[in-house]
Order: C-alpha cells, then sequence, then structure tokens
C-alpha cells in the first residue's frame, strides 16, 4: 500500500469512527429526552430567555405611559383604562395619565429624601380632598380605682384640624429631537425633573405657605413668647439681641431644647437654614467645647446639642426679630397629607417645536399639634 492510499485508509477510518461516537451520542440524548415527563418540558421551555417578553406581560402600564411620553400615542393607556385592574388608574386624556408605578417611585423617593419638612414630618396617604386630625388637649379617659370605688375622668377636649389638599403641578420641557432617541431615558428624564420642580415648592409651602391655594407652613401660624402659650400658636424663646445671639448664646439654644416638653424632646430636630446653621456651629459651652457636632458617617445629620439638624434653605436668616431656628417633635407637630396617584399630560403644541408636561399631584400639610415646635425669635421680647 502507498502512502497515500495509508493516508487515506486514515482518514476514512477517523471519519467512520468520529460518525459512531456521534451517533452514540444522539442516541443518548434521544433517551434522556424521552424519560422528560411532558411537565418537565414545559418548565425547560419556561425557563429559556423569554423574560424580557414576560416582564413586559407584567408591567402594561409602563410600556404604554413610556409611548404616551414619547410619541403621544394613548391607546394603550386607554385600553388600560377598558381592562381589569388598571382601569382606575388612568383617565381622559384631558385630565392627564396616571404616571407609571417605577417612574412615581423615582419621584416619591427624591421629595422624601430631599432637605424638605417632608423628611420629618408625618406623611399620610388619603383618597380624599381633605384630612382631618383630631387631638385631645387633656388626659382623659383614666383613672386610679380602688377595689370598691372607681374615679371619675374628666371630659376629652377634642380640637378637629383639617388639611385641606391643593394642586401642586410642575412643567417640564423637552425637544422632540430627544424623545425620538430610543436610547434617551425619557422616564428617569421625566421623574427627575418633576421630582426637582416638586421638592422645591413643597419645601417652600411647608415652611412659609399661607393656605391659599398650596400648604400652610409653620411659620405662618401666630407666634408667642413661651411664657405665654396657648393653642393655636408656636411659642418662642428670645436669644437676648435683636438680629444676633447674646453674650450668653448657647443658654438661649438650650432655653429652647428645654422649653419643648419631655415627650416631644425625645424626637426633637432642629431645623434652619445654612447661614444660620454657619453661625450655630460655631457655638460653644462653658467649657469651650463646640455644642456642634458633624455625623460620623456619610448620610447622617449634623447634631446640636446631641439633637439632629435639618437644614431647610427656606427657614429666614438671621435678623432682627427673626425665627431663624425652629426645635421640635416634627412628626407629631406638622402632618404632610397627600394622594398617591401622580398625572402627566403632554402637551406637544403650546411650545412647539418643544413639548411640555403637564404634571400634577394633590398635597397639603399643616400644624398637627403645636405644643411639639417651638421657635428661636432673634430679638430681646
Amino acid at each position: 500500500m502507498s502512502p497515500e492510499q495509508g493516508a487515506k485508509a486514515a482518514v476514512a477510518e477517523f471519519i467512520r469512527e468520529f460518525k459512531g461516537f456521534r451517533d452514540d451520542i444522539q442516541t443518548r440524548l434521544d433517551q434522556q429526552e424521552g424519560r422528560m415527563s411532558t411537565l418537565d418540558r414545559k418548565s425547560h421551555r419556561a425557563t429559556r430567555p423569554v423574560l424580557a417578553s414576560a416582564a413586559e406581560a407584567e408591567a402594561p402600564h409602563q410600556k404604554a405611559f413610556g409611548a404616551y411620553v414619547r410619541s403621544g400615542e394613548d391607546d394603550g393607556l386607554r385600553g388600560l383604562e377598558l381592562e381589569g385592574k388598571a382601569m382606575s388608574t388612568a383617565m381622559a386624556g384631558d385630565g392627564g395619565y396616571l404616571v407609571d408605578p417605577e417612574t412615581s417611585g423615582r419621584i416619591q423617593s427624591t421629595l422624601s429624601g430631599g432637605a424638605s419638612i417632608r423628611q420629618i414630618a408625618n406623611v399620610v396617604t388619603v383618597e380624599a380632598t381633605s384630612y382631618d386630625v383630631l387631638i385631645d388637649h387633656t388626659d382623659v379617659g383614666s383613672g386610679w380605682s380602688g377595689e370598691t370605688s372607681v374615679s371619675e375622668t374628666g371630659t376629652p377636649t377634642i380640637d378637629r384640624i383639617s388639611i385641606p389638599l391643593y394642586e401642586l403641578s410642575a412643567l417640564p420641557k423637552i425637544s422632540q429631537r430627544l424623545l425620538d432617541d430610543s436610547a434617551f431615558d425619557i422616564e428617569g428624564w421625566l421623574a427627575g425633573r418633576i421630582a426637582d420642580k416638586f421638592l422645591r415648592a413643597e419645601a417652600s409651602a411647608f415652611v412659609t405657605g399661607n393656605g391659599s391655594d398650596k400648604p400652610t407652613g409653620f411659620l405662618t401660624h401666630s407666634k408667642v413668647a413661651d411664657g405665654a402659650w396657648a393653642w393655636d400658636s408656636l411659642g418662642y424663646i428670645v436669644t437676648g439681641m435683636d438680629g444676633g445671639f447674646a453674650s450668653d448664646a448657647g443658654d438661649a439654644v438650650i432655653d429652647l431644647v428645654y422649653a419643648l416638653g419631655a415627650r416631644y424632646r425625645a424626637n426633637g430636630t432642629f431645623v434652619m437654614n445654612s447661614k444660620t446653621a454657619g453661625a450655630l456651629r460655631k457655638l460653644k459651652d462653658a467649657d469651650g467645647r463646640y455644642m456642634w457636632s458633624d455625623g460620623l458617617q456619610a448620610g447622617e445629620p449634623a447634631r446640636l446639642l446631641g439633637y439632629p439638624v435639618l437644614i431647610a434653605e427656606d427657614m429666614p436668616d438671621i435678623a432682627t426679630n427673626s425665627y431663624s431656628v425652629a426645635f421640635g417633635d416634627f412628626n407629631a407637630g406638622y402632618t404632610i397629607a397627600e394622594r398617591p396617584d401622580l398625572r402627566v399630560l403632554r402637551d406637544p403644541f403650546s411650545a412647539k417645536p418643544h413639548v411640555l408636561f403637564y404634571a400634577t399631584k394633590r398635597v397639603g400639610g399643616d400644624v398637627s399639634d403645636f405644643a411639639a415646635i417651638k421657635l428661636l425669635k432673634f430679638g430681646t421680647a
């Protein structure tokens, strides 16, 4: 046999052995497949990559809302009105459509984490147009009883505080070119812009709002010297100097803390703006130690006399007779009521070639316990 014939014979033998090996493997696979039950095969197929379509099926609102934002196509959202659970989440196009849960969650997270009274206040969700808070001014309904006698209890004194909800709106604007770019995160952009505008409007209203088509800020209520404090007003402590601190500056801050009742003091928080914080962080006690301490970890608030400090830029600067520092249990003292729905109406006509998004939500706020908040007045009386 020539070398050429030998090589051909070796190749043929290799091919024959490889085919045999392949046939053996295929036979084993067929046997294994045969042993799988019908349920096993269905389960096996269910694990194959159909995850994207499954996710879409679970989030029809998000997909439909994205289409509406980019192109104005609202058939998907209108369809949600007619189908099953989502029928209560959308409304006619002239009133806007409910933002999808993921985008709404981004906005709510930003509002809750922002430098606003919302961060420390009592926040409740309601479906009505107002929220009522009932305050009991007396310790009633309890008493000591003997084995053969029962002590009488007093009659409760109840005060009702009604917090109406007002419409808060934002009007972010974007170019149609960006909307047409499928790589652009339109939901993230929209959530960021709406949250930023809502946060600034809310933060101001919760401090200085006048209650006319907006929440009532806590500084809007009448203020009296703490020794003459009565319900429906906020008590204050004076610094002893117009527009500044007297020589014993630290004493005024200590007096402010202890003007608050013990049951509120444990949850007390200082509220002031950055300029005021810059002045107070220089205060020292009688031993020369700073009364202000920064947070030990990232994200922790600074502390004054051991109590956390919230920087709210809408608080007034230090000036003659200004109320530039508040201290209190704001979870008890200030209540924010809001509806859970956030709606967006797309307007492609008013600002061509840009598109406007009219976003609205309903929110209200007011003092719910006048004994839970005290103020520091930069004056002498």
